[in-house]
């Protein structure tokens, strides 16, 4: 299994994101449509919903429907309101530099399947703001820093709770296009609804952060809790956190944190196992290591054997093919 990560740089919306959004959609709409057309949200039911909870994002929402084609489903896929169920896994943690010489920072596993990564690392201004994100969903985030300094990512939160909110890579562009630390990223969290539960993590350039535990169905709830997985406090789908060891993981990376006398130490624990998981075969497993240093702007996709470090502000494109299989050979 071979997976492509390119970085991608165009500050406005234009032909670069035109022509990833027609190598993705066939998939894309494949996914939006699994549970039939009239299964999903009409246009005009999440276009009030993205004006009433995220009205700096509507200029935007037109140019990506125009470049899209402005079709009817192309439409109220970007919209992200009330999509599909999507469970992933993942593992993330926030290190404080006791020392102060290296910085803070933000460190998170992406486990999915590779066959559906989308692996965009996605440079832009779209609202005038540097912001380079892991792109999902097209215009979303899976993790991801702004020149604020500013990062942030996702876990999987362990419920089956689905209820009426956006999808979570856009609660997180949005995060990342309107907020510029810790403080103003939670308040945004605490007022949107999520369709789904899920774990933030949040960092800033001023070493503030925090764990922010969202769901559809019970009000955010801010922890500091430098390391998680996937459950907040405590197991509540059983399978699922038998199946990805997600007990397990957190208490390994809380003590790799814990231990950790550098920023490369936490790296190294989530480049191992139990946490970097290779169960591809049966379609899941960690795609690629990120880490967020909000003091440099400095982000990193990693590998057991390579790394491909980026300056926010000054992004290098190219292109990086990793090849996974069972004993993670690249």
């Amino acid at each position: 299994m071979r997976c492509t990560f390119e970085a991608i740089r165009e500050d406005t919306p234009g032909a670069r994101w035109q022509a990833l959004f027609q190598l993705r959609w066939p998939a894309y709409q494949q996914w939006f449509l699994r549970d039939g057309y009239r299964a999903r949200p009409s246009y005009l039911a999440g276009r009030r919903a993205l004006r009433q909870h995220m009205p700096e994002l509507s200029g935007l929402y037109q140019q990506l429907c125009e470049l899209a084609g402005g079709g009817d489903l192309e439409a109220r896929f970007l919209l992200q309101w009330c999509p599909p169920s999507y469970i992933t896994g993942c593992s993330q943690a926030v290190w404080l530099d006791p020392t102060g010489q290296e910085g803070p920072v933000l460190a998170r596993n992406y486990d999915y399947a590779p066959a559906l990564l989308e692996g965009s690392w996605l440079a832009t201004r779209w609202l005038g703001r540097q912001v380079l994100v892991m792109s999902d969903c097209l215009w979303g985030a899976l993790d991801g820093i702004n020149e604020d300094g500013l990062a942030v990512s996702l876990s999987f939160g362990g419920r089956t709770a689905v209820g009426e909110g956006f999808g979570i890579p856009l609660v997180l562009r949005y995060l990342l296009e309107a907020a510029s630390n810790t403080a103003e990223a939670i308040a945004i969290l605490q007022r949107l609804p999520v369709h789904m539960t899920y774990n933030i993590s949040l960092l800033d350039q001023h070493s503030h952060w925090a764990t922010v535990f969202v769901a559809p169905d019970r009000p955010a709830e801010v922890v500091h809790r430098p390391a998680v997985a996937n459950h907040q406090h405590g197991v509540e789908w059983q399978a699922h956190a038998r199946a990805t060891l997600s007990e397990e993981r957190e208490w390994m990376l809380s003590q790799g944190v814990r231990k950790a006398e550098h920023a490369d130490d936490v790296v190294r624990t989530l480049l191992r196992p139990p946490l970097f998981q290779t169960a591809y075969g049966r379609g899941y497993g960690t795609l690629y290591t990120a880490a967020y240093h909000p003091h440099t702007l400095m982000a990193e996709l990693l590998w057991p054997d390579m790394r491909w470090p980026q300056y926010c502000l000054d992004v290098q494109e190219g292109v990086l093919n990793v090849r996974f299989d069972a004993n993670h050979s690249l």
